[in-house]
């Protein structure tokens, strides 16, 4: 198969010559910039993850470092189909040198298996590297047929940082341990609902006993079986791993079913403000993982910006408060800028590849290595994981606040408050 690296590669042999300029960074010829390219599901459900999409890519831009690139934007539309389709055209017809992608494993699954496949380097994030690496396998139900990959790199947590966080949110509550699960038919709801490498054998080792009713389908309008499964089992903790629209629908009618839980503790939906103001006061005390907040105790490579001045800027420039995906669609780019200031000729994906392996910086989300700290040995050349906390919205005046209420995982994050029951 001819791929674009290969065909680069014919390219350079038979005399295509390169130049670097400008602060160290290279480029592919005398006065060209590096091409980046960038998918994120800017429409469809899962919009709120590409928020801040403009806001970052204009600011690292303007940086020193973002002169000497390009930034190519494509929109997935929330499908894992066209994600691969745009992909692929950042790869063919716009000849990138290195793509970066976020936002679940929808979206950053198939641009990584589109790049893999092309030999052209990608950099991902903001999807559980369960999901992420295991989904991408041929076949993700034997362990002995995974395979490690040679240009796709991701970071950020797992599943055994999530089992962890939650369970000590709600161990801060008196409940009786019985959890009902809502996990959708996608790579995400899949990976964390599966019996064996999900988070079932973890909540059960930390006291939780989980009641799954199986996978349903996203943007569903009636979780009247999910609500009844919860009843009958006397759940008193929800979790799971839900699209904004869904967890509103479920929310709602679980509410008007009369089921009332303890604790409601969800990724994906609830973490962002807009998703939790929707709801009014019933939003009130539901709980989520919090990967990047205003209080993290970190710094960006390419700006200088703490985490709470990236947080208090995009509040001003934008009007809207500060989401978690700020900081770590920031910190791709700060990672783009790092790796192709390495790199002698940003064209040769296999050199690219080898610095991003080789990576180790401090970031506005923290530090970045591909150095296997805490992976398994399958996962550990591809991986690299990132903090997690636990945190709990609060209504105030107007709107919510995003309160961190447990760090025993990371616990040079501060918290400021503890976990309280729903009403």
């Amino acid at each position: 198969m001819i791929t674009r690296r290969s065909l680069l590669k014919a390219s350079t042999a038979t005399g295509l010559t390169l130049a670097t300029v400008g602060l160290g960074a290279p480029a592919i010829a005398q006065g060209a910039k590096i091409r980046l390219g960038y998918v994120s599901p800017q429409t469809g459900p899962l919009a709120g993850f590409a928020e801040s999409d403009a806001y970052n890519i204009q600011a690292f831009l303007a940086s020193e470092a973002g002169r000497n690139f390009d930034v190519i934007v494509k929109d997935s539309q929330s499908n894992p189909n066209r994600a691969a389709e745009v992909a692929k055209s950042l790869i063919v017809d716009d000849e990138i040198n290195l793509m970066l992608v976020g936002s679940t494993p929808e979206t950053t699954n198939p641009v990584a298996t589109t790049c893999e496949a092309e030999g052209v380097p990608v950099v991902s994030t903001m999807a559980p590297w369960q999901p992420w690496f295991i989904g991408q396998q041929g076949n993700p139900g034997d362990p002995a047929s995974w395979r490690p990959f040679d240009f796709a790199f991701h970071y950020f947590w797992g599943l055994e940082d999530i089992i962890a966080v939650y369970t000590g949110m709600w161990k801060q509550l008196d409940t009786n341990g019985k959890v009902g699960g809502l996990f959708p038919n996608d790579a995400d709801g899949n990976a964390w609902g599966d019996p064996k490498n999900g988070l079932k054998p973890g909540l059960a080792a930390a006291g939780f006993s989980l009641t799954d009713p199986g996978r349903y389908q996203n943007l569903s309008d009636d979780f009247t079986a999910q609500i009844n499964a919860f009843k009958a089992a006397d759940a008193e903790i929800v979790t799971g791993v839900v699209i904004p629209p869904d967890f509103t629908t479920f929310w709602n009618q679980a509410r008007q079913q009369g089921f009332k839980p303890k604790a409601v503790t969800v990724a994906k939906a609830l973490l962002f403000p807009q998703s939790v103001e929707t709801l009014g006061d019933a939003g009130n005390n539901l709980s989520s993982e919090v990967w990047w907040s205003a209080s993290h105790p970190f710094k960006s490579s390419l700006t200088g910006q703490s985490s709470a001045e990236l947080a208090a800027d995009f509040t001003a420039k934008t009007g809207r408060p500060w989401t978690q995906p700020i900081g770590f669609v920031h910190s791709l780019f700060e990672v783009a800028a790092n790796v192709m200031g390495r790199v002698p000729d940003p064209t040769d994906g296999e050199a690219v590849a080898a610095a991003i392996a080789a990576t180790d910086m401090k970031t506005v989300v923290g530090k970045v290595a591909w150095n296997g700290a805490g992976v398994p040995p399958f996962a550990a050349k591809n991986v690299c994981k990132t903090p997690l906390v636990g945190g709990q919205w609060r209504k105030k005046a107007a709107g919510f606040d995003l309160v961190i209420v447990e760090n025993a995982t990371a616990p040079e994050i501060p918290t400021a408050g503890t976990m309280e029951a729903l009403a």
